[in-house]
């Protein structure tokens, strides 16, 4: 029987630089909401479940993806992307198989790319699978570092990399999928102690090395597909990206 796939999206944020109100997974890029927009390409992947995680202005975007395929689950504190993940877990209790964990806010996410992506975790037979993508300029991103043979070491994020590491162009899109079960096992034991007192989902990826477990690697064709959007400026970039298709 081939593995099931679910997939969690993110989409509680309130996007304070979009100079809005509205929930940041809702402004449009050419006219289709960028939450509805990651609730599809899911669905096209081949997910069979899809959780969408909300927080800010809940109703609002229940209201927009009213009538679609997907279970609500609440954030009712912004505490992290880990966090976000574990509120996602009743939902996902009594399914076994991978799971994908999508922002809702990556309106140039390809279709193509998440199944490049479940392809590689499951011939490689990982137990997580991490995709990433190369940048000319990979300023201001968590650079990989690879193992030996190839597989996920570990991230580090910019302000701690030597000048060595600053010069790998590699780097996290904060894009997963995992095997189920570990997920959730791992996510029990992740802490806070951060600047920002907050869950990171990657903190899971440095105990299941620990474990020995395998992480594999997915490099995105196009860096574009994995870049957020956080303000209007990027909105406009995304919409004009998308027009050139």
């Amino acid at each position: 029987m081939p593995t099931a796939l679910a997939t969690v999206i993110l989409a509680a944020g309130k996007g304070t630089r979009m100079k809005s109100d509205l929930p940041k997974v809702l402004h449009k890029v050419l006219g289709k909401t960028m939450v509805a927009r990651v609730v599809a390409e899911a669905e096209e992947a081949g997910s069979s479940r899809t959780v969408v995680v909300i927080g800010h202005k809940k109703e609002l975007v229940e209201q927009e993806l009213e009538g679609k395929k997907v279970i609500f689950t609440v954030q009712a504190e912004q505490l992290g992307t880990g966090h976000a993940v574990m509120m996602a877990e009743p939902a996902l209790k009594d399914f076994s198989g991978d799971v994908l964990i999508l922002a809702g806010d990556v309106p140039l996410l390809t279709t193509k790319t998440l199944r490049k992506l479940v392809k590689t975790h499951r011939k490689q037979e990982a137990d997580a699978t991490v995709l990433s993508a190369i940048f000319d300029d990979p300023h201001g991103y968590g650079r990989i570092i690879r193992t030996p043979e190839g597989n996920y070491s570990h991230s580090v994020e910019e302000k701690d990399a030597d000048d060595e590491i600053r010069k790998i162009k590699e780097i996290n899109s904060g894009i997963y999928l995992f095997k189920s079960e570990l997920l959730f096992h791992y996510l029990r034991f992740i802490g806070t102690d951060n600047v920002q007192g907050e869950y990171y989902l990657t903190d899971v990826l440095p105990m299941m090395r620990k474990d020995n477990l395998k992480i594999a690697l997915q490099v995105a064709d196009d860096p574009d597909e994995i870049q957020g959007v956080n303000t209007v400026d990027q909105l406009r970039e995304a919409e004009e990206k998308l027009k050139a298709r």
